[in-house]
């Protein structure tokens, strides 16, 4: 497989509950290889016209290109945001051993 056929799924969180749920859900259903939790973020964002200063965490989702609308919605139903962050990346380039193992690993 090619690299422009994977992509990297970055969905900010509120709490590691909610990651490892997410985190588990998405691997379980095979709609991401691995998700990575990246704690301590803290996020300055305008939010109904207040700024607003929150601690959240950074889940990381490897996954095929054409599971990001699946991945997506599976997402926005754990997901505890109005207006959850879900946005992905293309692979620019990639080890071919692990693309091909994100491959085997995801639908």
């Amino acid at each position: 497989m090619k690299p422009e056929e994977f992509i990297v799924v970055f969905v900010t969180v509120p709490s590691e509950d909610e990651a490892l749920r997410i985190a588990r859900h998405v691997v379980e259903n095979k709609l991401a290889a691995c998700t990575n939790i990246v704690p301590g973020l803290r996020s300055i964002y305008r939010w109904k016209e207040e700024i607003c200063d929150d601690r959240e965490l950074l889940c990381i989702m490897k996954t095929k290109k054409g599971l990001f609308g699946k991945l997506k919605e599976a997402v926005k139903k754990i997901h505890s945001y109005e207006v959850a962050e879900i946005i992905a990346v293309q692979l620019a380039d990639g080890s071919e051993d692990y693309l091909s193992w994100l491959a085997e690993e995801t639908l």
